[in-house]
């Protein structure tokens, strides 16, 4: 029996089978769940990589930036599974003008998108899908360490931090619902979401030397294990937190 037998989980943010949200729902049904995913944009593609998980999942169209497509989630989500106990944040976006050394040139239209994409998305796919958790669950985010300020991330790193700080406020309104609200913050990985970041080369030229345990920047499975394990009623009095999953990278001074 996995560790989320019999539990209902919605990832979000699946694009291809290189992402972290694709390891989490292979993880997620391998340890027993039921999966529903959600994609924007280009949804013929995430239909096609839903069907190489091991049971195809139902693919739902989600724009944050859309309310309509935000009030009407959970009756969306509930014509394939009858609620919920855990959900996976897996979203974020900035124009390529708030990345690659730009921060001081960087138009508030588009910080203001990176910020609604990026941060505000959290709570706002955590309200959306709160009717469907009413016995508790679980809403993990991914998040990038935004206590430094990283060469090229700018805008985005600003994101992240409103992300980690969302995320604390979150655990304090949706505790009483039983519900734990964590974040797991993984070294770089190639993904499609690395590749739209300009200068990401030089995470990938330093990371792995930096890290206490190495890194390998194509395997997406640890995030997902620690993503799968905060899904899980492993950590029954864990909210509020950020689990490193790095390589340790975090915890070295330069």
């Amino acid at each position: 029996m996995g560790i989320l037998e019999g539990k209902r989980i919605l990832v979000t943010g699946v694009l291809t089978d290189a992402s972290i949200a694709f390891a989490v729902a292979k993880l997620a049904q391998e340890e027993g769940a039921t999966v529903v995913l959600t994609g924007f944009g280009r949804l013929s593609l995430v239909e096609r990589i839903a069907k190489r998980l091991p049971e195809p999942a139902p693919v739902l169209e989600l724009d944050v930036q859309s309310n309509e497509h935000l009030d009407t989630l959970a009756a969306r989500v509930g014509e394939h599974v009858d609620g919920l106990d855990g959900v996976i944040h897996s979203i974020g976006f900035a124009p390529q003008t708030a990345m690659g050394g730009n921060f001081l040139n960087t138009t508030w239209e588009d910080v203001a998108t990176a910020l609604q994409v990026s941060t505000y998305s959290f709570k706002s796919l955590a309200v959306a899908c709160l009717p469907l958790m009413k016995e508790g669950g679980a809403v993990v985010g991914l998040d990038f360490d935004a206590s430094k300020a990283w060469p090229v991330y700018d805008w985005m790193g600003v994101a992240k931090a409103g992300l980690e700080s969302c995320s604390r406020y979150l655990a304090r309104d949706l505790g009483p619902h039983n519900i734990r609200v964590n974040l797991v913050a993984a070294g770089p990985l190639r993904t499609m979401a690395a590749k739209s970041i300009p200068g990401f080369k030089e995470f990938e030229d330093s990371w792995p030397d930096k890290a206490p345990l190495g890194w390998d920047l194509s395997d997406t499975l640890p995030a997902a294990k620690a993503c799968v394990a905060l899904l899980s009623d492993w950590f029954p009095a864990t909210t509020g937190e950020i689990v490193h999953v790095d390589g340790g990278v975090h915890a070295i001074g330069a």
